[in-house]
């Protein structure tokens, strides 16, 4: 389909980008690698009168050391934070979800920043920043301010960004020593997940002391699986595994449509969750 006529604007500075923001209202809409909002426009489910294309600015592209925490740039592509070899050593967990992401061709336009300001629970990502503890840092007209992600997702598509505030960083701290693990569920290759569980595991002398379970399209927001967490600490075979995973999805509220019921998706969560903790343990 043929998206909806809008006017174009490319900023060349964070500053720029946030004072268009701030002019258009609720009117207008971020153009990051366009791999979330170029459909939704297509499909005309969105009808913004102004895109800002932030694609160009500099300084929103990277990863970077800060004390134990990495800090990523929004614009940094999934391509680029599957390959950072900061990730990879002290973020794997998100290093290996990202390479789950759709296709090639997506990964190398669309970007981290993006995915998360989409809030589509859905999305592979929002569940993985949420069980890596993350924070997202917004910039607009009053300054900066940093979101925790357990307070960022506020409800299907729908973020703690206001129309004014342009995502420029996420930070996630360091998780070395932890085990993780990203499994999935999808009905054809490149397609969205039907159920998804982020997983990371410290273990010591051979039990799980903490675990930390991030639920992907288990209701309108991504989740943690709290109970889960807790009944996993001190867990140190299958079998207690096997029974802390029971309550994965304990306080969600999975959405029926023609992947899944929400009964299904239930399902799906306690087994995926059984086999990221064992695989992140080392017990699989």
């Amino acid at each position: 389909m043929i998206p909806p006529a809008f006017d174009y604007a490319r900023p060349a500075s964070v500053d720029e980008a946030v004072r268009v923001l701030a002019d258009a209202g609720e009117e207008a809409k971020v153009l990051a690698g366009g791999q979330s909002l170029l459909p939704l426009l297509r499909l005309r489910l969105a009808f913004p009168e102004l895109v800002v294309d932030v694609g160009r600015i500099p300084g929103l592209r990277g990863v970077r050391e800060d004390g134990n925490t990495l800090v990523i740039g929004a614009m940094t592509t999934h391509h680029d934070v599957i390959h950072d070899p900061l990730v990879r050593r002290h973020a794997g967990l998100l290093a290996s979800a990202t390479a789950t992401v759709a296709d090639p061709a997506v990964r190398h336009r669309g970007t981290l920043g993006g995915s998360l300001a989409h809030a589509d629970p859905a999305g592979d990502l929002p569940a993985v920043v949420l069980a890596l503890d993350g924070e997202l840092v917004a910039q607009g007209p009053r300054g900066r301010r940093t979101l925790p992600a357990r307070d960022f997702f506020v409800d299907y598509l729908q973020s703690a960004l206001e129309p004014d505030e342009l995502l420029v960083e996420v930070r996630v701290p360091k998780a070395d020593g932890w085990g993780f693990h990203y499994e999935k569920f999808h009905q054809v290759a490149q397609s969205w997940a039907t159920v998804g569980v982020a997983v990371l595991v410290r273990r010591d002398d051979g039990h799980i002391a903490e675990a930390r379970v991030g639920l992907t399209n288990m209701g309108s927001t991504p989740l943690r699986a709290s109970e889960t967490e807790d009944a996993l600490s001190g867990a140190g075979d299958a079998a207690a595994v096997t029974r802390a995973a029971e309550a994965a999805a304990e306080g969600t509220r999975p959405s029926q449509d023609v992947s899944a019921s929400p009964e299904y998706r239930e399902h799906l969560a306690r087994v995926l969750t059984r086999r990221a903790v064992l695989a992140a343990a080392g017990m699989g």
